[in-house]
């Protein structure tokens, strides 16, 4: 992150027709996106990761490590667990914290890829935590648990509902969602890693997380701009700091995450629906992508 004042300074005449092209892309772009979008069809919402290499995840439950052999599934039904679910992939890797449901220390690790956005490993969430209640919580069992390849499904169930966590072993792309399915609606809370921090991006006017650092084109550290993007549905923002953001998620609703291309690519965003919804995440790869913005700018208190 480069944000000193004088370096900002330096930059003030290239800052200034940054923000004129910005614009005029952005309005270029969005022109493109309204056709691109008007040929999408309808997909369940899902992660769907990216990568040159392909993903491994293995799974440690109850202080048991399994790791499934390529193409081979490897499934858990209805069982108690203590503790944590720790979730280790080839490109990402992650904590499911069951006293919470919440997820701690989502990690890129930045193993060699040319999707990847990052050379070593970095938290890019230290958390994203379900506000429940004690009664939501209560009879908390893993109800599944599906691991194959780069594909993880779990679903969790309680006294009173659902949770449901997807996730791909992807360097970048619709990499994780959470859902959940309780009688009334979910608080969430947001908490980017350290040096990470949420600001809008000038070509498309959306809010992208990210720590500042511009790609490296070639070479042994080639990786592209770190990129990422909050992706809700039937779900509306409470607050936004810095680095924090809380959602209210409906019943039926979800929060995922998108990283690199998929999430600046300028789509018209996820409907209000609860099954077989047109998701923004499903188009990728469809819609103009704008180029990577320059020293962005950590985003205000909302």
């Amino acid at each position: 992150m480069r944000t000193t004042t004088d370096h900002r300074t330096a930059r003030s005449g290239r800052s200034g027709r940054t923000r004129g092209t910005a614009t005029l892309l952005a309005a270029t772009l969005a022109a493109a996106a309204v056709a691109a979008v008007a040929l999408v069809g309808v997909a369940p919402a899902q992660a769907s990761g990216k990568t040159s290499t392909g993903g491994d995840y293995a799974v440690t439950v109850n202080g048991t490590t399994t790791n499934p052999a390529v193409g081979r599934d490897f499934k858990l039904k209805d069982i108690a667990v203590s503790g944590t679910i720790a979730v280790r992939g080839k490109h990402n890797g992650f904590d499911i914290r069951l006293a919470d449901l919440g997820v701690y220390d989502y990690t890129l690790t930045g193993a060699p890829d040319t999707q990847r956005m990052v050379t070593k490993p970095t938290v890019v969430f230290a958390s994203k935590v379900p506000s429940l209640t004690a009664a939501q919580l209560a009879g908390t069992r893993l109800s599944s648990l599906e691991v194959r390849d780069d594909t993880l499904v779990a679903i969790f169930s309680t006294g009173a509902g659902k949770f449901k966590i997807q996730a791909k072993d992807g360097a970048q792309g619709g990499v994780f969602q959470m859902e959940t399915e309780f009688a009334g609606p979910v608080t969430f809370t947001h908490t980017l890693g350290a040096g990470l921090f949420y600001f809008v991006n000038p070509y498309t006017g959306k809010v992208n997380f990210g720590d500042g650092t511009p790609a490296v084109a070639s070479g042994s550290g080639a990786h592209q701009m770190l990129l990422g993007k909050d992706s809700p549905q039937v779900a509306t923002k409470t607050s936004q700091t810095a680095t924090t953001t809380t959602w209210t998620v409906q019943p039926g609703g979800r929060l995922g995450g998108v990283l690199g291309e998929d999430a600046v690519e300028l789509s018209a965003g996820a409907t209000n629906c609860t099954s077989d919804c047109q998701a923004q995440n499903q188009i990728h790869g469809s819609l103009p992508v704008p180029p990577d913005p320059v020293d962005p700018t950590p985003i205000a208190s909302r």
